[in-house]
C-alpha cells in the first residue's frame, strides 16, 4: 500500500489499530459535501445567514436551528448527504479486515456501504443530539438494516462503526451545531458520550487517521477524547504542510505522521 508502512499494515490487518476517517477521504468533486466549507456553502445557499457566521459551520448550523427550527436543519442536512457516498478502494480495502472498531468523524456513508458489502457481521453506534433525544441519551446503536438494537447485541458485532457526530444513515442523526457541541463538550471529558463498546475496544489499541486534519479546537477535542485511554502507537496521514496548532497537537499525542505524497481522495493508489 503507497503511503503506509507494511509493519502498520500488518497491525490493521491483526485488528491492533483503529482507523479513524475524515471527510478528505470523499471525493471532492462527488455528490456529497466533503469538506466543512462545501458544506457550509449548501446550507446557506438554502437559508440566508448574516455575512459574520457565513465561514462557520457550527454557528450556521445553530442559526438555522434558532431561526428555522430544528427540523429545517436536520432536512437541510438530510438532503445534503442523501445521493450517498461512493465508497473508494480504501474503504473496501478497511471493510475487508477483521477490525473490530472503525471510527468515522464526518455524516457520509462511505464505510457504512462498504461495510454493507463486505458480507462481516457488523453495526452502527452514532451520536445523536440532545435536541432531537431528550433525556440521557448521547449516543444509539443500529443494526445494519437500521433497526435500533442494545448494547449488549452490538457487543457481538464482528466490526463496530463508531461515528461520534451522527451520520445521514440510517435515520439522520447529527450533532452539528453549537448547541450541540457544547452539549458533548461539556461532558466528554468524562467520557459519558463515547459507548462503553468504544471505550474497551480502544484500550489495547492505537488509532490511524486517515482524511483528518487537526486546524480546529473542535477537531482537536473528539479526536483527543476518543483516543484517550487508549495503548496506542497512533499514526496520522498527512500529506500536505501542518498549521502550528497541528505540529503541537501531535506531538503531544504522541501521534506519528505519516507524510505521504499520494492525495487521500485518489483510494485507488493507497490499496495494497
Amino acid at each position: 500500500m503507497h503511503g503506509l508502512p507494511e509493519s502498520l499494515i500488518e497491525e490493521l490487518q491483526a485488528g491492533r489499530i483503529i482507523p479513524y476517517l475524515g471527510p478528505d477521504l470523499l471525493d471532492p468533486a462527488g455528490p456529497v459535501p466533503a469538506s466543512q466549507q462545501t458544506l457550509v456553502s449548501r446550507l446557506t445557499a438554502k437559508v440566508p445567514v448574516p455575512s459574520r457566521i457565513r465561514g462557520n459551520l457550527t454557528a450556521v448550523a445553530q442559526y438555522i436551528e434558532n431561526f428555522k427550527h430544528r427540523k429545517t436543519l436536520s432536512w437541510l442536512m438530510r438532503e445534503a448527504f442523501a445521493p450517498g457516498a461512493q465508497p473508494g478502494e480504501l474503504h473496501h480495502w478497511l471493510a475487508a479486515m477483521p477490525l473490530p472498531l472503525i471510527v468515522n468523524v464526518w455524516y457520509d456513508d462511505a464505510m457504512h456501504n462498504a461495510l454493507a458489502a463486505s458480507g462481516r457481521r457488523w453495526g452502527l453506534a452514532q451520536g445523536v443530539s440532545r435536541a432531537e433525544h431528550k433525556g440521557d441519551i448521547w449516543f444509539k446503536y443500529y443494526d445494519p438494516e437500521g433497526q435500533p438494537v442494545s448494547a449488549e447485541e452490538a457487543a457481538g458485532w464482528e466490526t463496530l462503526l463508531y461515528e461520534p457526530m451522527g451520520a445521514v444513515k440510517p435515520c439522520g442523526n447529527f450533532i452539528i451545531s453549537d448547541s450541540d457541541f457544547v452539549e458533548v463538550l461539556t461532558e466528554i471529558d468524562i467520557q459519558t458520550p463515547i459507548p462503553a463498546i468504544v471505550q474497551q475496544l480502544r484500550t489495547e489499541r492505537g488509532l490511524l487517521f486517515l482524511g483528518c486534519r487537526f486546524r480546529t479546537q473542535l477537531q482537536r477535542a473528539y479526536a483527543r477524547q476518543i483516543m484517550k485511554r487508549s495503548a496506542g502507537p497512533h499514526y496520522a496521514v498527512l500529506p500536505e504542510e501542518l498549521t502550528r496548532n497541528e505540529q503541537k497537537f501531535l506531538a503531544e499525542q504522541n501521534i506519528q505522521c505519516l507524510k505521504t505524497s499520494v492525495p487521500l481522495a485518489d483510494r485507488s493508489q493507497l490499496s495494497a
